[in-house]
């Protein structure tokens, strides 16, 4: 790229932005090459990619849990940092053109109020105001109520972050996502000291509403569930934003003139996983959670998982200690062979194959040593979003890898077939290992497949523009990781992805 092609001012914007130059052109390179899909090559069932544990081993799992857990290596990832406004896109509709599209579905809205968690709140905020939530129910009122509820002069719904919204009902008051959250880390990442380690990661713009949320939440959650909160914050990193680009790949420019950068999208949090302090991590999404009545089976899931990779990680870690030592006989070689393929889902290339000893070693050891995660899958059932399916490598064979829908060339009608004959679903629920068998940190960024980036159309302003988002944080982020998915019960997925979910019997208070 010619020297002259960056302006002064494009130069000190991007070490602003902490993009460097080098960066900035490999994503306006990316932009001109475009992104190749990737190649399914079947999708992952129950026996081929996806274990069905049997009862005897779930319950060994829970007993390496339970020794797990006393040790403090266990820690809760939540991405918190979405705002709810896609949550709410048909009452923002409504509220923007004063009217819901039909009688039936202003009808549902109006009878359906007090079954929202946060009813109250909403009743009390309208008093204060001197008006009356009933009577504007019995009138249809619906614009004014939307107001309340989405604008910052009522409960400000429309630009909070889902983290803050009232989810679920009990006796003693409504609780948030981000409550639940807590509650759930006292059920499975209590330590012997009772401590509780969770780390959110929020928007800039919404930390200080989180930290006051926080403020008034933990003493009283520590006392009720005899726990001792540690809870991390962090937001994503502005140096993980990329630059955008017009239709002709030319860098976008504002009105000011400067250049514009957006977020990477989730994939950016990897650089926020990657900066923890942590050891085994639960990562599970800011929506998915349900009421105490309801927790039973999450928490005997996690505990599964988690009992499932330490005991994977122990087997591991013994033999990455055995190469480090040296002098390995053709009989522990076959060993970790067939440990690679039965347990790792992965086979030896033939050139390594015939290769001397040495160069099966040095494979076996960089196969071997890499972040773990188990990922719980879930039964499809029409859910959108992505799901586990055996990928072709470039250099032959397939590997196991969570796949998103604009990842596959659906216009190719053998890679169609193989998507929509998907049998499970990625709901999200992952059990990770950052550190190696020596107890020093993954870099996580060396097991990420650069090439798995996505390119959208946006708009900025009313002008068209193109975006890059980074590799997603469970899906090209994560694309070199040992990875083992083991399926889950549909009763341990329960995201609210519009409001109306949160009417669904799992998160009622019945």
């Amino acid at each position: 790229m010619a020297k002259d092609f960056w302006s002064e001012a494009d130069l000190r914007q991007m070490a602003e932005a902490r993009l460097s130059v080098e960066k900035a052109e490999e994503q306006l390179e990316r932009f001109r090459t475009g992104v190749l899909p990737l190649r399914l090559d079947r999708p992952c069932t129950a026996g081929d990619g996806i274990l069905v544990l049997p009862v005897p081993e779930r319950e060994r799992c829970e007993r390496a849990f339970e020794e797990l857990v006393k040790t403090g290596r266990v820690m809760k990832f939540v991405p918190a940092s979405g705002a709810a406004s896609r949550m709410f896109r048909d009452w923002h509709r409504a509220c923007s053109v004063r009217a819901f599209d039909s009688a039936p579905e202003e009808g549902y809205f109006l009878k359906s109020l007090p079954d929202y968690a946060f009813y109250e709140d909403l009743r009390s905020r309208i008093s204060a105001a001197g008006r009356s939530l009933e009577e504007w129910i019995s009138r249809g009122s619906c614009p004014e109520i939307l107001d309340f509820i989405l604008k910052p002069e009522g409960l400000g719904y429309g630009s909070l972050p889902k983290a803050l919204l009232k989810f679920h009902d009990y006796p003693e008051g409504s609780r948030t996502a981000l409550q639940e959250h807590l509650v759930e880390a006292a059920l499975y990442v209590r330590d012997e000291e009772s401590v509780c380690r969770v780390h959110f990661t929020v928007s800039p713009e919404h930390r200080s509403l989180v930290e006051a949320h926080l403020e008034e939440t933990v003493g009283a959650f520590e006392r009720r569930f005899g726990v001792r909160l540690q809870v991390g914050l962090s937001v994503q990193d502005p140096s993980t934003d990329t630059i955008a680009v017009d239709l002709d790949n030319r860098p976008f420019r504002g009105e000011d003139g400067c250049l514009v950068f957006r977020p990477g999208g989730h994939g950016a949090l990897l650089k926020n996983l990657d900066s923890l302090d942590g050891d085994i991590v639960f990562l599970k999404n800011i929506d998915n959670i349900v009421p105490d009545r309801l927790k039973v089976p999450t928490v005997l899931w996690k505990r599964t998982l988690s009992g499932f990779l330490v005991d994977l990680e122990g087997e591991l870690h013994r033999r990455l200690r055995r190469i480090e030592e040296g002098a390995l006989g053709p009989a522990e070689i076959d060993d970790m062979v067939r440990f690679c393929r039965e347990k790792l889902n992965t086979h030896v290339p033939r050139e390594v194959a015939i290769a001397p000893p040495e160069i099966m070693e040095a494979w076996l050891f960089a196969r071997m040593n890499r972040p773990l995660r188990i990922c719980g899958m879930v039964r499809n059932e029409g859910e959108p979003g992505g799901g586990p399916f055996w990928v072709s490598e470039a250099g032959g064979g397939a590997s196991l890898q969570i796949v998103e829908e604009f990842q596959v060339d659906r216009s190719d009608p053998g890679q169609r077939e193989i998507w929509e004959a998907s049998t499970h679903f990625n709901p999200v629920d992952l059990v990770l290992t950052l550190r190696d068998f020596r107890g020093e940190r993954f870099d996580l960024n060396r097991f990420v497949d650069p090439a798995a980036v996505a390119i959208t159309r946006k708009s900025e302003k009313g002008r068209d523009l193109k975006a890059l988002e980074l590799p997603g944080l469970w899906n090209g982020a994560m694309a070199f990781w040992n990875t083992i998915f083991v399926e889950v019960p549909l009763e341990t997925f329960n995201p609210v992805k519009v409001a109306e979910d949160l009417l669904r019997p799992r998160h009622r208070r019945f």
